[in-house]
């Protein structure tokens, strides 16, 4: 039984080790804003922080910023119960690798907002910011005057910055999401006939 615990775990954990690793050496070795381009003009490092949730959303103020971090702390123990009980009542393994992704991206997440203000001396305990760096502008251009609202304004996909956290939570939700019918799949007990009760007795 403690076999099917590891993988998920085991995963987790990498990934939480290696998002911190990616962030410290940001944080270490870049300065904010400065960018380091690996896929030319669609693909780069862009050192940015964030006070809020995945993709630099926020929520305003010291208050919103503590109340974002307990209530992170409060989902990811949710969904380590959650992950747990996947296990123990045997579900769909796919299903528990990708819960597993998600409890990963957001103990990863919640190091940053918990710790990083203290350790790195600009805030106290639970108002750190999250470190971003992943930045994949793949197409620009310019909407066309008759679209409504954004006629004439730039446009540009993929704009947000994540980090690796962010990746895995969102790998996870879309996942589960579109293979709800498999991950979700349950047996459906057969219904005997009377006619097959006849023949039996």
């Amino acid at each position: 039984m403690k076999a099917a615990y590891t993988k998920p775990f085991l995963t987790a954990a990498i990934i939480i080790l290696v998002d911190q690793i990616i962030k410290i050496w940001v944080r270490g070795h870049m300065s904010l804003g400065e960018e380091i381009r690996f896929l030319g003009n669609r693909g780069m490092l862009h050192y940015t922080e964030n006070n809020g949730m995945a993709f630099g959303m926020e929520l305003g103020g010291e208050l919103g910023k503590l109340a974002l971090t307990l209530f992170r702390i409060v989902a990811v123990c949710g969904i380590g119960y959650a992950l747990v009980h996947l296990i123990k009542h045997k579900y769909h393994r796919g299903l528990i690798m990708m819960v597993a992704l998600i409890l990963a991206g957001a103990l990863g997440n919640i190091i940053d907002s918990t710790f990083y203000g203290i350790i790195y001396r600009y805030a106290g305990l639970f108002h750190g910011r999250v470190v971003d760096m992943f930045y994949f502008p793949l197409l620009t251009g310019q909407f066309p005057k008759w679209v409504p609202v954004w006629g004439g304004e730039e446009y540009i996909f993929f704009r947000p910055v994540f980090n690796l956290a962010d990746a895995a939570i969102s790998v996870g939700v879309i996942m589960i999401l579109f293979n709800q019918k498999r991950y979700f799949k349950h047996e459906e007990p057969e219904v005997s006939s009377p006619n097959s009760e006849m023949v039996e007795e």
